[in-house]
């Protein structure tokens, strides 16, 4: 997996777990060569969009050769946790993972994190880039330049809601004769299913019992 920065470095993020070693041994390999220009030294000058993406790579590759933790409590597959963190701001807790959510500031938060509507839009955005990156290696295009853009609209209206989405693949290796399929696939990710069939959704509210009861009330 190779990051090329601006400053003309090529970064290569691996991994080196041999398959005969413990798990434990597994390690992630960041590899840059030389220049001319760095004489007893070795660095990198990243933007603030490389580093993010290296931080991504590297994230990547460690899960990779991580071990395979033990069960934590907390929610399972097919199950989200959210707990508040402070203020307008929430963690949500998904199998061994935590993202996080906020308002911004002219909403009266922090802008610590996207909001929960940014991350929905998000999941639409990321779910169509990765049915995108599916279809082009199945058909061996590269996943070179390859984005998802999302632009949406709230609504003018009651009850608040996005009112509009309009999603741009990027795909810049992509044969003219391929894009109505590629077009028919992200069309149909799980995300954009389960807005064109809403799931049914059931709402339930746990709050503490009365004096003398035993537990929570559930309504």
């Amino acid at each position: 997996m190779k990051l090329h920065t601006r400053c003309g470095r090529t970064i290569n993020v691996t991994r080196f777990a041999p398959v005969k070693l413990p798990a434990r041994m597994g390690r992630v390999v960041l590899d840059t060569s030389f220049s001319t220009h760095d004489e007893d030294e070795l660095w990198a000058s990243l933007t603030a969009e490389e580093a993010r993406r290296l931080a991504g790579l590297l994230l990547y590759q460690a899960a990779a050769v991580e071990p395979e933790p033990e069960p934590e409590p907390g929610p399972g597959p097919g199950a989200v946790e959210v707990v508040p963190v402070v203020e307008d701001a929430y963690e949500i807790r998904v199998r061994g993972h935590a993202l996080t959510v906020d308002q911004p500031l002219s909403d009266g938060g922090k802008d610590t994190a996207p909001t929960p509507v940014e991350l929905f839009v998000a999941a639409m955005a990321s779910c169509t880039a990765h049915y995108a990156g599916r279809f082009l290696d199945r058909h061996g295009v590269g996943r070179d330049g390859l984005s998802v853009r999302a632009r949406f609209r709230m609504a003018n209206d009651r009850p608040v809601r996005v009112a509009s989405l309009t999603l741009t693949v990027v795909a810049p290796d992509l044969p003219p004769e391929k894009v109505a399929a590629l077009r028919a696939v992200v069309a149909h990710c799980t995300v954009s299913n389960s807005l064109t069939r809403p799931p049914e959704t059931e709402l339930r509210v746990i709050h503490s019992s009365p004096e003398g009861a035993r537990g929570p009330l559930e309504t």
